[in-house]
């Protein structure tokens, strides 16, 4: 027994000599591992050095990927595995980081400001804590090099785990898309409002008005610049312009009429005679004379004409204003139609409803 003791005895010391020479930094050339049957490699520094350096150049390449910034811990120590020293905390699981994101999420901490240096994340590399507070990548590492410690500025707690995440640049990046989309929503509001004050005009009655006069007045200066200097010429266009309309419209009236036929049946005559009937014009529209005597005769030396539209004219009143008429062919007077005309025989008479 006293020799198992001594034993147990030799073991601890050779693991907290082991354990101090790893924690201390300039004793890491010495090694007491050969003790107890154990070697060191002299390149396993050097391979660790290039395996950070590689974990380095693929964090570089992988900026929008989240990733723990703290390097991978060493390996327990003898006086560690076998209970002499307190072990380091173990690392932080996805789901416990998972958990510190939403509490930070929760919080906003991505869409305020940095508490150190009181500016926004915007595109910065941006860091989460193990206790769920945010910094600025820079600004975390300035505090830690300013403090000598790794303690959280907002709620002290030592010994974090740090893990680069990008919720600030993903939160402004949609805060500068949605002030853009606001900038062209607004814009094109106000295009179509300007729009509509042109093209539709107020309910207001005095803004109706000024409206309309603001248009006349457009529609007058446009026509000045319009014009040229010599009025004269212009006008002269303008009859010009109106006169050659008249004789197209004159023209399509005539063909129209020639395409249509002005020779009308026997039976179209008679429903034009029962429609004079029935208008029970007893005078001429033109001399307001009786059309026809009291003994049911014609007018002594004035006979009638039945027009092709029903209406009842005097012969001699009919073709005076045909004379009078200068621009082509004659209308009716009374509604503007063109015309055959037929005189009613002497021994015809029109009955009127009051004869019967």
């Amino acid at each position: 027994e006293p020799l198992a003791d001594g034993r147990k005895l030799a073991v601890a010391a050779v693991a907290l000599q082991d354990h101090i020479t790893r924690s201390v930094p300039h004793l890491h050339n010495l090694t007491v591992s050969g003790s107890v049957g154990r070697t060191v490699c002299p390149a396993a520094s050097t391979s660790s050095l290039r395996v950070q350096q590689h974990r380095e150049a693929g964090r570089t390449l992988r900026e929008e990927r989240e990733y723990v910034l703290d390097p991978d811990p060493p390996p327990l120590t003898l006086a560690q595995r076998l209970g002499l020293v307190a072990a380091p905390a173990r690392r932080l699981t996805v789901d416990e980081w998972t958990e510190a994101k939403s509490r930070s999420l929760q919080e906003g901490d991505s869409t305020q400001q940095c508490v150190i240096c009181r500016e926004e994340f915007r595109l910065q590399p941006q860091v989460l804590l193990s206790c769920s507070h945010v910094f600025h990548k820079a600004c975390l590492k300035s505090f830690e090099r300013f403090s000598g410690r790794k303690c959280c500025p907002m709620c002290r707690r030592e010994q974090y785990e740090t893990r680069v995440i990008h919720d600030g640049a993903r939160f402004y990046r949609e805060k500068c898309a949605t002030r853009i989309q606001a900038c062209w929503r607004g814009f094109a509001a106000r295009k179509w409002y300007r729009n509509m004050r042109r093209l539709v005009p107020p309910n207001d009655p005095r803004l109706r008005r000024q409206f309309f006069e603001a248009k006349f007045q457009d529609l007058n200066d446009s026509l000045v610049q319009s014009c040229c200097s010599d009025v004269e010429q212009f006008l002269c266009d303008v009859d010009r312009s109106v006169a050659a309309s008249r004789d197209v419209f004159r023209l399509f009236e005539q063909q129209r009429m020639s395409g249509q036929g002005m020779e009308m049946e026997e039976e179209e005559w008679l429903e034009a005679q029962e429609k004079a009937v029935q208008q029970d014009a007893s005078d001429c529209p033109i001399c307001l004379t009786p059309l026809q005597s009291s003994s049911a005769g014609l007018a002594a030396g004035r006979g009638v004409l039945l027009l092709s539209c029903s209406h009842l004219f005097h012969e001699p009143c009919l073709q005076a204003f045909e004379r009078f008429c200068v621009e082509g062919t004659a209308t009716c007077p009374l509604c503007r139609r063109h015309y055959t005309a037929r005189p009613v025989q002497g021994g015809q008479t029109l009955m009127t409803p009051n004869d019967f």
